[in-house]
């Protein structure tokens, strides 16, 4: 992966961002020059969440654990994404703290929320691969939609798999298998 220096206004962010105490059931970002505070999911995007993380856990390489809501951070270029779901080496807990190294994450799992689709839909599409994160599977409850995004190269994922609730969805190495989506829920008006 290619050196980056993290500029100053990023460093700024990042360390403000750090020190955020945001209320309970919120989380916090950064994604270029903005620091991005979310409410707490529904529970249909927690449900589907849920169905995808079984199926995750049951195709779980040894070594990998699967942890929500974890800061992922990329100081070299001035990310901290909280993805819904990833999938992070067992010994990151020898690192301690609050943040793992983004470069680490096998996958990126993003249930969108109804407030704030472009966050997942266009910010993180940007900034996962810039990460280094291998994998990024958006679940689109408002349109019933599946998108898998895959192979990061010079800042963008050169392959995308794009599906409806219902289709099998084809993960890679190292999980390697087919993702099931009939049950997932489309949101209620």
């Amino acid at each position: 992966m290619a050196e980056f220096r993290v500029p100053e206004r990023h460093a700024q962010l990042l360390e403000f961002a750090q020190g955020l105490t945001p209320p309970a059931g919120w989380k916090v970002e950064i994604s270029g020059d903005e620091i991005i505070m979310m409410a707490g999911p529904s529970v249909i995007h927690q449900r589907n969440l849920l169905v995808v993380r079984e199926q995750f856990d049951a195709h779980r390489p040894a070594g990998l654990m699967p942890s929500e809501n974890t800061d992922l951070a990329s100081p070299n270029v001035g990310k901290l994404r909280n993805p819904d779901l990833t999938y992070i080496p067992v010994s990151v807990v020898e690192l301690g703290g609050n943040e793992v190294p983004a470069e680490l994450a096998e996958i990126a799992v993003e249930v969108v929320s109804v407030s704030n689709p472009e966050n997942d839909l266009v910010g993180k599409v940007r900034d996962y691969p810039l990460m280094g994160i291998p994998l990024y599977l958006v679940i689109d409850p408002r349109e019933g939609a599946v998108v898998l995004f895959s192979e990061p190269s010079g800042g963008s994922y050169r392959r995308r798999w794009d599906g409806a609730f219902g289709d099998a969805v084809p993960i890679p190495a190292p999980f390697d298998f087919t993702l099931a989506t009939a049950s997932l829920v489309r949101y209620t008006a």
